[in-house]
């Protein structure tokens, strides 16, 4: 890291739910955040679920979504390392975003090295020792020929079908009604100390979960969970040296 710079990480802005004047309302306030964060950051990491839903046709991409879309590619265009992690909603994320806006994406979780501090980040879907049913799930979604098969219906037909559905997932009405359930009931948190069995992460990064968490895992590791922004507005920073879960007012 350059010496001033700063690394930011954010997660479940679900653009697109539960209507379009909300949307938009969210997604100019995530504009405006990337632009105030713009001065010091040198990696911006979006840890899945950007939109409540997206699919890419071969010349066709869902409508909407313009200014966030474009300040990305400004960023990154400027210099600013801009890194993107498919979640459960945007999972049929192609090669638009890396073509397009120059982003790397991912669709596994990884490990970075920043300083001296080790940090594991993923969005967080099918990790941990339970939730077989969306597991199976997953394993169906990224197979090729349900996208091969979705890619045949016309986006006009498909991409209102598949909005339809993903307004009633958990997020949409709106409500925080995430609850912490305790430490040896939360998955990713159980999924952290498996991974801390085999080596030392500092930082364990998520999204997923839609809580607001930064908690103490072992003896020198934290668990973290970027909350989202139809409610939290929360996001966290990394200077070189700590970690801070922070609020977008």
């Amino acid at each position: 890291m350059k010496s001033g710079s700063k690394i930011y990480f954010a997660s479940d802005f679900h653009l697109g739910v539960p209507d379009y004047e909300r949307s938009l309302e969210r997604e100019k306030r995530i504009v405006r955040w990337l632009e105030e964060i713009r001065k010091d950051a040198s990696e911006i990491f979006l840890l899945g679920d950007v939109f409540d839903f997206w699919f890419e046709y071969s010349k066709v991409v869902p409508r909407g979504f313009v200014r966030l879309l474009g300040k990305l590619a400004e960023l990154s265009d400027s210099g600013i390392k801009i890194h993107y992690f498919t979640g459960n909603h945007d999972i049929w994320v192609f090669d638009y975003l890396p073509q397009e806006l120059g982003v790397q994406v991912y669709r596994e979780p990884i490990i970075r090295q920043f300083g001296n501090k080790k940090f594991y980040l993923g969005h967080g879907d099918g990790l941990g020792p339970k939730d077989k049913g969306f597991k199976f799930l997953k394993s169906i979604y990224t197979s090729s020929l349900p996208q091969w098969l979705f890619a045949r219906i016309h986006p006009n037909f498909g991409l209102r079908f598949a909005q339809y559905w993903s307004k009633k997932s958990r997020i949409n009405n709106g409500t925080k009604d995430e609850k912490f359930h305790g430490e040896e009931n939360e998955w990713l948190v159980l999924h952290s100390k498996e991974v801390l069995l085999k080596e030392h992460i500092d930082y364990f990064i998520f999204g997923h979960r839609h809580l607001p968490i930064d908690m103490k895992i072992g003896e020198k590791s934290r668990y973290v969970n970027l909350g989202e922004w139809v409610n939290y507005n929360t996001y966290a920073v990394f200077d070189g040296t700590e970690l801070e879960l922070k609020t977008y007012k």
